[in-house]
């Protein structure tokens, strides 16, 4: 598959390729404290992870990595650039997500987010994700905390 249109003009989504990844790594140190390493995406490329990048005006703005396993979605890493949110991007990758499991057979979708990543948490009740449960300590918080994640989900298909 080539590129996706992605709402919007001057928007497409694409599967992710090593050339992107010095673009990916500079959207996820700059929107998060905890940023995934290269060696991360370089493994979920080699292993076959769903990988998209979300670009504007042909530059990577944002990326997707999800993966479907026996009938279930998991969004494990949905990052737009700071400089380029509140545009509706995060909601196209998600979007995208949610149509890319329904097509390879997910009927369940799955992630964890932050309970303090509240815009976040309010893109994901708009798609409506329903609170699971909760993983105690599991994302790594400053000064060596850690914070639970809010573990969400939601029927499939759209």
């Amino acid at each position: 598959m080539s590129a996706v249109p992605a709402s919007g003009a001057g928007r497409a989504i694409r599967r992710m390729a090593e050339t992107d990844l010095a673009a990916v790594l500079e959207t996820e140190q700059a929107g998060y404290d905890f940023p995934w390493t290269e060696g991360v995406f370089r493994d979920c490329l080699r292993v076959g992870y769903g990988c998209w990048v979300l670009e504007r005006e042909a530059r990577p703005v944002g990326h997707l990595i999800m993966s479907v396993v026996a009938g279930e979605g998991h969004v494990l890493n949905l990052c737009v650039h700071p400089r380029y949110q509140g545009q509706g991007l995060g909601a196209a990758l998600l979007e995208h997500a949610l149509c890319m499991a329904g097509r390879l057979g997910a009927d369940m979708m799955f992630l964890e987010v932050r309970p303090s990543n509240l815009p976040a948490i309010r893109l994901y009740d708009r798609w409506g994700f329903a609170e699971l449960g909760i993983r105690k300590s599991y994302y790594p918080a400053p000064g060596g905390a850690r914070e639970d994640a809010l573990v969400l989900a939601r029927n499939l298909p759209l």
